[in-house]
Order: C-alpha cells, then structure tokens, then sequence
C-alpha cells in the first residue's frame, strides 16, 4: 500500500483523542518535565503557517522527553480576553465571549491537526469564570499585602497594621508612597477607620491612585508602553496622550531588584535578559534636595542623579511637566506659557518624549531653588525629556555634563560652566573622569571617586542628600478601561476601595447594552442597569489588563479542575516550575516581567516553592511571508491597463508591481484562471508570457493578509500532510532566527516520507520486513541518527536532524536494509518529527497500537561507529590505481601481502620487481616498481 497522509493522519489524531495518550498525573516514579508554549490569543484569523513554530519545536521537545523516561507536562490553552474581541463588539454588537468561542474551536481544529501531544484535559481560558476567579483571587492577595524592606518580601498587611497599633509608623521600612506618615500608636487608634484605610493604601502591593496614563480616545482606554507605538495605539494605529486618571496599579518596584539579582539564575537567551536589565534600569548615585523657600519653610525639590559630581555645573532644575508642584510653582506672568506648554505635552506619548534627544522644547516658571552647596538662585524650568515616572520627576540640568542638557541650555540661552579641567563645552560626552575638578570649594583637583564620596558626605552633613538607588522602572498601570477583561473585585464605600468577601468570587461581568463607555465618560461596565455590590455599593469599574490572566496560568495548569484553590499544594511542589518555555521575544518587558513578579509574590505569600517560573526559556524567530507579484502594463497616461507581463520581460515594458494570493502561484509560476477570478476588474486579463508561463516576482516580507502572502496550514496539511510540515517548519532554519516561508521546498521533506516509508514495504507496497541480523553498514547508519537526534534535540538544534533523517534514509535505501531491528528503532527516533507516520508503522512493525509514545528512546552505542576497515587508496610509482578495504588492525606485512595478491595491482606491476612498499596506516599504500 502506498501512503496516505490524510487517512494516516487523521487516524492517530482520533486515536489519541479517545485514548487520551497524553494524559499526564501529578503524581509518577518518572522524572517530571514541564513544557510549556506561550499560549495564543485566538483571533478570528486563526493560524497562518508561522504560528506553530514555536509549538511544533516544543512538541517535538515533549515527545523526545517522553521516549527518555520523562512524566512530561505539556498543556495548551488559551488568552481570551483582549482588545480586538471587544473591538469587534463595538462595531457587530455581538457579545465578545460567542467571537472568542468560534475563534477558539477554530484554533483548536487547527492544532490538532497539526498532531501536537498536549495534555487538553487542562486547557484553561483566561475568559472563563472558573479560571479568573483566581486571577481575582490573587489580586485580593496583592491588595492585602505590602512589601517589608527589612524582610525583603511581600507580607499580609495585617502584619503592618499590627506594627502600627503597637509601635505607629516607627521603624517601618516599606515600599510605599512618598506620602505616608508618621505617627504614634496612639495616633494611629484615633484616626478614623476612612484615615486608616487612605494610609494602608499607600502601602498595598494593589493600590489606588492618580497617574499619568498612555490615553487613547478612539479606544476609549488607558494602554501600557509596550502597546503604544511611535506614539499611537499599537493596534489600530489611533493617537495616544498623556493624561492624569485614577488607575490601579501594581506596586512592582518593590520586586526591582530582586527580578533582576533572578535574571542571574535563569537560563534565558542573552539579549532578552539584557532587555529586561534596561528595563528595570539600576542607577546607583544620590538624591539632592533643593530647596524652594517661596513655597514656605522647609519646602524642596528632590533629584536623583548618578553624577553627582556634577552639581557645581548645574544651571536649572527641569521638572516633568506633570511634576505635582508646577502649579504652585508657576508664577502669575508665566501661567499662560506653563499651561499652553502642558497641554502640547499631553499630545505626546512618553516614549515619544524619549525618543528624539534633540527635540528642545519648555517652559520656565518663574520660581527659583537654592542650589545646597552655593546659596545660589536656580531657575526651576518644565520640559518634556524629564518624566513623572522616573527618579522624582525632576532633574538638575548640567550642559557641561550631559548632552540633552546642553542642547536645552543652547536654547534656552542659559550659563554653561566647565566642571572639570578636561570638560569641552560643545555638548559631547563628559570628559570629568579624565579630568580634575575646578570651579568648586571641596572637591577642586580631585580625581572623580574622590569627589562623590565628599559630596555625598557633605550633602548627607548637611541634610540635604544622601547615597541612593534609583530604579528605571515605575510600577504597572492595572486598570483597563475595557468591557472584555476581568472585573476587579472591589467595591467603593465612602469613595475608599474594599474587597467583595472571597466566597463570592468570581465577580462576574454583568450585561451591558453596548460595549463603549458612557455618556458620561465612565467605562463600559458602568452600562450595567443596577449591577451594584449589595445592590448597594458601586463596583470598580475598570477591568484588569489583559497580562493579568497571563501572569500566572502555568500553575493552572497544574491542576485545572481544582475548585477550592488556584492549584492544591500537591500539584504544585510536584511540578514546582516550568522547565522548557518557548514563546516570542515581543513579551519580554511585558508578559514575562509581570509573570516573574507574580511568582515571586506567590512565594513570598507561602503560595509557591520557586521564586522563578521558567528555568529555560527559548525564543523562536518569526517565520517571514513570501510575496508574489504580477506586473501591470501602464499606458502612455501612467494608468494600469489588464495587461500583465512575466518578471523577465518587465523590463521591456512600463510597469506597476501588484502583490498576488500566493496559494494561486506553484515554484513562483501564475495560475492564469485563477488570477483571473481573483478580482473582479482582473476578469479580462491578458498576459505577456515567457515560454509559455507567466513567471511572477518574489519578496520577503511580514506575512500579511494586506500582502496576499498568508499561508494557511489546513492547505499545506491537506496537501503534503501534518508530518511534513512539521518537518519543514523545523528545516527552514534554526528555531531562533527569523526565516521566510517558502513552499517551494517542501516537496523534499515529502519526498522524504514517501521514501521513508517504501523501507517497510516492497515494490508491490506489501509491508515486508526482514528479521534477519543488520549489517555493519546498517548499524552504522541507526547509530549515527541516535546520537545525531539525541544531542540536535538537547540543544534545540532541531534543523539539523531533520537533514540528517534524510541522509540516514537515503543511506538505508542505498543498501536495501528493510531489517526490523534498525527500522523499529529508527521509528522511534523519528516519532517526535513526524508523529503521525511512526505510528502507524511501529503499529505495522507488530507494536501495540498507540504505544510508541512511551517506548524508550533507543540507547546509543558508539560501538558500531568505530571503523574496523579502511578503503586504501593503493598507488603504483605514486599514481591511484584502485581502492582496496582492509581491517584497520592490518599490519605492514599483511598490506603488502594482501595488495600483491590482488589482480588490479598485478596488471599494473606487468611483471616488474617490487622494490619497496610505502605504507601508511588508515591512510594510503603506494608500490614502488
């Protein structure tokens, strides 16, 4: 029988279903492994052929651990809540949970045809109230927790309201608000139970407070950076401002620096971990007060900068047009200035504002500080390049020292002073390493070490700095104003936030009649007709943002159907963390940095064993479209006529390039009926061919249905079959680096199926398999792919093996091995590649049905790799005369015996007498005549 790809296929997809084969305990004997994808938002695309990357290599991961005596974890499931199901509400009407539930049956047909070994009596769904019941659960922990420096971890906020019933705030070392404090125990008994509660919020880990959010009108919602895109919303390009809300947050700068001491322990691709350094950006240096005596006695700005050493150069305090005291600040000349210049600012985007270092703009506001060192006056500016979010909001400007500085102080026609003897004044990079100081009273000659550590002590001397440490990262905007996302479980009594009663969880997302804010600008949960806590108390309106359900669902999986808690204990300390993580780098600074400080919470709570969620974790590239193109003629007016030319005569003609579907294009040639029903106006095309084909142009580009270039894999599997494209998918390149698609060389990898499979069977397709002993030569080639898979695999080089199966194919057809000891084994080495066609033969081999699975990955023995014979090359006079195989373990005597004894070297000797024989072990044997 020849193969049959679509009945093979479909065959082991139903098996494994029914049989649930990769069903897996928490409990085993086995080793645990834990792999895991970065799981899909399902939109209503569904797959293009780059999508399974990622989840093709992991799988082949899955099932190679299992061949190794592994209890393998590999689970699958889904993002649901987001943007673009909410999107598509606004515009049908149709309620986003019936669009995520078609796009999600959808994704589901697709990866299993594909043939991946997961687990899906664990699939979660973020949407789903059974699972973000927890999601819920966990943000009730945040809000009850805060962050004790002196232990370092996170701790009930119980703990902190003991402290201060006993001892006020005294000795509290927290992460919290600049705001908070102080007080006696006495005082903290008499204040209100609603001033309580206003001063524990400045301490939760979960809390509620204005800041300053990536707007966006046109999606009537706050976005985070990493959605916001040279200024406008990632997805549907619409304008993005600044703009000051009430919003939760998470208080994940406290995590700093243990997220990045955690960067250290875990395996992760270089420039990912370098990402998320920046991000969280550690800057040691110093904090230095100026004071500001107009706004009253003991009133001052604060700075932090890391040179400190620069603070006789300063000529200006610029503060983030945002900054909390521009408005008592400004003076009344300047008022109109100030606002007209905020309000400009608003329109950008934070990243915007960092971008271009040469964009000068600001205002100044008519106030002036008290440099601490030299009594002097310094004007107190606003710009732009100075964020609220980073260090205070405000920076002390040196010209001579950084280069923004400096392009402001040109502009702005304020003093620049040398700092250094080795300083040049045109704004280049700071030369004061170099250099000595001058211009100062306590630090002149001094090399640069030496400066800071005086300054530091004089500003600490004088209360009016000290040593600090400054985090580039601010803590996470939580609040989405969405209708598709989790309800926050907290209502409002008296304006101050308090939690529903956890049995009450889920809160569920109530009806609305249209997914848009209100009339009234609130979110679209406030369309809800008396969805009211109580029926009394208003609910948060705002729900949670769409990484919150992503930030801890790898330990849902871990145990799906537990009701009583996220995942008992038992599930936990048995799987403990993920082993293998593969997903893309776009997550980097966002989904894997919140997912870190999640873990991290859940261990500091007594929740969760590892302080890391993921040991390895791999990037895999983007699998790139390949565009067609056809060529329009143009007229002589420059207007397209329905004329097309082939790729090597465009050059003759006057042309136009126009994208093509590529699944209407075989090996880069037009199917010309096709085209001609692939838009209306193209019914009446005609065509100037070369050799009688219509050859069309190529590109690499992102795949794109806006490119024609989308390639979907139901197409290719129903053509070539899931093995093969698993197969070729691994073949285009390796797993990290970006490739383009191109279906023009997948026919190889079918080919080699199609080979593979004539082993077992004879030229009238009958399965026919020997039980007769291997040759050397074929144990050769199965030990060769043994060690060659087994190490490609451990190091995720999965390209290399799948040319590797071919050679070994190729080499066993070459010498007519059809031997049931090689083939079963090979079977087995392959069945992680091409799942579907090992089956069904180690099924023809006379194996239990459904078992392979679970056999064990063939033992490698380098024995049959070392070579016990050589092909000499055997010369006359230094001239090649023939090749002869002799034992390795030969010596000279037995050559030469043996090569004189042969009737080649004979004919060629024609009699003579040998004068001596050159012989060189494993290498050559020449006569000499």
């Amino acid at each position: 029988m020849d193969y049959h790809h679509r009945a093979i296929e479909k065959k082991w997809q139903k098996y494994w279903a029914e049989h649930h084969t990769f069903r897996v305990d928490n409990t085993s004997e086995k080793p645990k492994y834990y792999v895991l994808d970065m799981f899909p938002y399902p939109s209503g695309a569904g797959l293009h052929v780059g999508h399974p990357l990622g989840y093709i290599a992991s799988d082949i991961f899955a099932r190679y651990k299992r061949l190794k005596g592994f209890n393998v974890l590999h689970p699958m499931g889904y993002d649901s809540f987001g943007l673009p199901a909410e999107q598509y509400a606004i515009q049908t009407g149709q309620h986003p949970a019936v669009t995520t539930e078609a796009n999600i049956k959808r994704y589901r047909e697709q990866l299993d045809n594909i043939g991946f070994s997961f687990d899906w009596s664990r699939e979660v769904r973020t949407s789903d109230p059974s699972y973000y019941k927890w999601t819920q659960w966990i943000f009730m922990r945040l809000f009850d927790a805060w962050y004790n420096r002196l232990s370092d971890r996170a701790e009930p906020i119980s703990s902190l309201i003991a402290h201060f019933e006993s001892h006020g705030s005294k000795d509290v070392r927290a992460v919290c608000d600049d705001d908070v404090r102080s007080f006696t125990a006495h005082e903290w008994g008499v204040f209100s139970a609603a001033e309580k509660q206003l001063e524990l919020l400045k301490y939760r880990l979960a809390y509620l407070r204005e800041s300053t959010v990536n707007w966006c009108p046109a999606l009537g919602t706050v976005l985070a950076n990493d959605e916001v895109v040279n200024g406008v919303s990632e997805r549907g390009g619409y304008p993005v401002e600044q703009k000051k809300m009430m919003q939760w947050s998470m208080r994940i700068t406290a995590y700093a620096e243990r997220l990045l001491n955690g960067l250290a322990t875990i395996d992760w691709p270089e420039p990912l971990v370098e990402m998320q350094r920046n991000w969280i950006g550690k800057s040691i240096g110093a904090s230095v007060r100026f004071d500001v005596p107009t706004l009253g006695d003991g009133e001052y700005i604060e700075v932090f900068t890391t040179r400190v050493d620069t603070i006789y150069g300063v000529n200006a305090l610029v503060l983030a047009p945002e900054h909390e005291w521009v408005s008592r600040l400004t003076t009344p000349g300047q008022q109109a200035e100030i606002a007209a210049y905020i309000a400009q600012t608003q329109k950008k985007s934070e990243l915007d504002r960092m971008a271009d270092v040469r964009a000068v703009s600001g205002a100044f506001t008519g106030s002036h500080a008290v440099h601490p060192l030299t009594g002097k006056d310094v004007p107190i500016w606003i710009a732009d390049y100075v964020l609220a979010g980073y260090g205070t909001g405000a920076v002390m400007a040196v010209p001579s020292g950084d280069q923004r500085d400096y392009l402001f102080s040109t502009h702005f026609g304020l003093p620049i002073v040398a700092i250094s003897d080795a300083q040049q004044l045109d704004g280049q990079a700071d030369s004061t390493k170099e250099g000595r100081y001058i211009n100062s009273d306590i630090i002149n000659g001094l090399a640069y070490q030496e400066a800071v550590d005086v300054l530091i002590a004089k500003l600490e001397e004088i209360g009016a700095g000290k040593a600090t440490i400054n985090y580039r990262m601010r803590d996470a905007i939580f609040g989405r104003q969405r209708y598709w996302g989790e309800p926050v479980p907290v209502y409002f009594d008296g304006g101050l936030p308090k939690l529903i009663e956890e049995a009450e969880l889920p809160l569920l997302l109530p009806d609305v009649d249209k997914y848009l804010p209100t009339e009234t600008g609130e979110p679209p949960l406030g369309r809800s007709k008396g969805w009211k806590y109580r029926g009394e108390f208003e609910y948060e309106l705002s729900t949670m943002p769409g990484w919150a359900g992503s930030s801890w669902y790898w330990y849902r999986y871990m145990d799906t159907q537990n009701s009583r808690e996220f995942a008992s204990a038992e599930a936990i300390n048995y799987w403990r963390d993920v082993d293998l993580y593969i997903g893309g780098s776009e997550h980097a600074t966002g989904h894997l940095l919140y997912s870190r400080f999640w873990n991290k919470f859940l261990k500091d709570m007594g929740y969760v064993p590892e302080e890391e969620p993921f040991k390895k974790l791999i990037n895999q590239g983007m699998i790139q479209g390949r565009s067609n193109f056809v060529y329009r003629v143009l007229d002589a007016q420059g207007k397209g006529t329905n004329t097309f030319v082939s790729y090597g005569l465009k050059d003759e003609y006057r042309t136009i390039p126009l994208h093509v579907d590529v699944n209407i294009v075989s090996n880069d040639v037009l199917n010309l009926e096709k085209f001609r029903q692939f838009r209306p106006d193209f019914a009446d095309a005609e065509f100037v061919l070369e050799n009688g084909k219509y050859v069309c142009g190529h590109e690499v580009e992102k795949m794109s249905k806006s490119k024609y270039n989308v390639v979907n894999p139901d197409d290719i599997i129903d053509q070539y079959g899931a093995d093969t494209l698993r197969m070729y998918e691994m073949f285009l390149g390796p797993l990290e680096q970006s490739k383009p698609w191109n279906t023009n060389g997948i026919e190889g990898v079918y080919k080699f199926l199609r080979k593979l499979w004539k082993l077992f069977h004879d030229a009238s397709g009958n399965f026919a398999v020997s039980d007769t002993a291997p040759t050397k030569a074929e144990w050769k080639a199965l030990h060769k792919i043994i060690k060659k898979v087994e190490e490609d695999i451990e190091r995720f080089s999965f390209n290399t093996s799948v040319s590797s199966f071919m050679i070994c194919v190729n080499e066993l057809t070459d010498l007519k091995c059809n031997k049931r000891a090689i083939l079963q084994d090979l079977t087995v080495v392959l069945h992680s590649y091409a799942p579907h066609i090992t089956e069904e033969l180690w099924g023809l081999l006379g194996n239990e049905p459904g078992t392979l699975s679970y056999a064990a990955y063939p033992a490698f023995n380098p024995d049959y790799l070392v070579e016990s014979e050589f092909s000499y090359p055997v010369s006359v006079n230094g001239k090649t005369r023939t090749n002869l195989i002799l034992p390795l373990d030969m010596d000279q005597p037995e050559v030469e015996r043996a090569v004189l004894a042969n009737e080649d070297v004979q004919r060629y000797l024609d009699g003579k007498p040998v004068r001596k024989v050159i012989f060189v072990k494993g290498r050559i044997v020449n006569v000499v005549v």
